[in-house]
């Protein structure tokens, strides 16, 4: 009788134990507010959620590639004439302000999505204002996938090549290594095409110029073949990261996706990483399926109830260390490795927003950097959810580059409150992590908060006073605005 007594509550411990994880998630769920904060009218606003702007009005453009032509051409005209800014907008995942301008129009390029495959070349033809989904969609049924993209597919081609984009795809260069050309409609209504051959100048002022220089129209970008992808991890100490990355990454010829990730519960704080890679297999990749929707949304709560909770994160690095273990070798197509979308990490939270961040390391730095980032984000009070790696090659094409050399560029998601006492701390946080970054002979990425004086960023973008210089040859009377301008120029 004792020893069932005995096992009883043993049975019974094992049950509450499993249970509390399953309650903490479901307590974030019952704590979400199903309410979006409306946009007035007259508003506008980004991915930051602190940008809500008065414009003076927001333009979707037409779909037809004649008809936008002529929009556009009477918008710069009526602009010029009216003594008003343009802003260029497509999915507005940027957070600086950058495709807003107090009291300028917004041309919201979404609708301009039309694609053509050229399957002989391997080259997609797109409109800017399309999505990165759409095109995975559309290349799909060619048997064919985007070559450079971001980790979420729900951006906008022409916002990604604004900011020049980097992906996770091993070896691989920022988005502006994909582009053959595009077309850009300039400050005179006159639409240009600019390659690395015809105004290789304003080609290069353009990727990762921020809507500064005109709007871009259609894009030719380089595709690969879709393949079938098997999927492996290696849990390691971060201090070994870069040389377990050599042995299974750099000399894999398979790896063809790739992304680390550190521990940031208090408990081990970044004591722990993993290496998460796909290798290429010799099957065939199956189509796109239509994802489950019940399992995005356990995949998001999880992510959710990290937020502000110690015990959250925890069981989100335990849950996902599970998972890695029960996908291990699973086969995957690489279209819909990319086809996620960033509502699998959406806040429900009306009060709180998520913040991204990222900087580019050196090879040799990473340690030291590794090091030095570490008191600095245990002694921040904002809540830190994630911090994702992604080694990114050197950027040949843009002018505004961010990685001079080979680099691993640390992203950082961190939650915050829309108060102004958490926005002060937001300031001071960056401000420690980019000088973080200088002293480790680093970057950092310029579409995120506008929290950087102009004369730091100088410090990392010697090359900014003649960027400016440049757009106002190109623009001499400024047409073309936002915030992200303003505040550096």
């Amino acid at each position: 009788m004792k020893r069932k007594h005995i096992w009883m509550i043993s049975i019974f411990i094992i049950l509450f134990l499993m249970a509390i994880p399953v309650f903490h998630v479901l307590k974030t769920k019952w704590n979400e507010k199903e309410t979006t904060s409306e946009i007035p009218k007259g508003y506008t606003n980004d991915a930051s959620q602190l940008n809500l702007t008065k414009v003076d009005t927001i333009i979707a453009v037409p779909k037809d590639k004649t008809a936008i032509e002529k929009q556009l051409q009477e918008i710069l005209k009526y602009a010029q004439e009216n003594n008003l800014k343009i802003s260029i907008a497509g999915a507005q995942h940027s957070m600086g302000g950058h495709t807003i301008y107090p009291g300028g129009i917004v041309v919201n390029m979404l609708p301009y999505k039309h694609m053509e495959l050229d399957q002989k070349n391997n080259i997609l033809t797109i409109g800017s204002g399309a999505l990165w989904q759409d095109a995975i969609a559309y290349l799909d049924l060619y048997g064919k996938s985007i070559s450079v993209m971001q980790a979420f597919s729900s951006f906008s081609v022409g916002g990604s090549i604004s900011v020049n984009g980097h992906g996770w795809q091993k070896n691989s260069p920022p988005i502006a290594s994909s582009v053959l050309s595009f077309t850009l409609m300039n400050d005179k209504g006159e639409i240009l095409n600019c390659s690395r051959t015809e105004n290789p100048e304003l080609f290069k002022l353009v990727l990762g110029g921020y809507g500064l220089f005109g709007i871009i129209l259609d894009v030719k970008l380089k595709v690969v073949d879709n393949k079938a992808l098997k999927y492996k991890y290696f849990r390691l100490s971060p201090e070994k990261y870069v040389q377990y990355y050599k042995k299974l990454i750099s000399d894999n010829p398979k790896v063809n996706l790739v992304f680390g990730r550190l521990k940031i519960a208090n408990q081990e704080f970044l004591e722990e990483a993993t290496i998460n890679f796909f290798e290429e297999v010799d099957e065939k990749p199956l189509p796109i399926k239509k994802q489950n929707e019940k399992n995005e949304e356990v995949k998001r709560l999880v992510f959710r109830s990290s937020v502000r909770s110690e015990y959250g994160k925890r069981l989100r690095w335990d849950l996902e260390y599970g998972m890695n273990k029960v996908t291990h070798h699973n086969i995957f197509s690489r279209n819909e490795l990319l086809n996620d979308h960033v509502s699998l990490i959406e806040n429900k939270d009306p009060n709180s927003t998520d913040l991204l961040q990222e900087y580019f390391i050196p090879e040799k730095d990473f340690n030291s950097y590794l090091k030095d980032i570490k008191p600095i984000l245990l002694q921040s009070k904002l809540d830190l959810l994630n911090i994702t790696i992604r080694a990114v090659n050197k950027d040949e094409d843009a002018f505004m580059n961010y990685a001079r050399e080979n680099v691993f560029g640390f992203v950082f998601l961190f939650n915050q409150k829309k108060t102004e006492k958490e926005e002060n701390e937001m300031k001071i946080l960056t401000n420690q992590l980019v000088d973080a970054a200088i002293k480790n002979n680093g970057t950092f990425y310029l579409p995120y908060r506008l929290h950087i004086h102009k004369n730091k960023m100088r410090k990392v973008y010697p090359q900014a006073d003649e960027f400016f210089r440049q757009k106002k040859k190109y623009d001499p009377k400024e047409l073309f605005q936002n915030q992200f301008y303003e505040h550096y120029k």
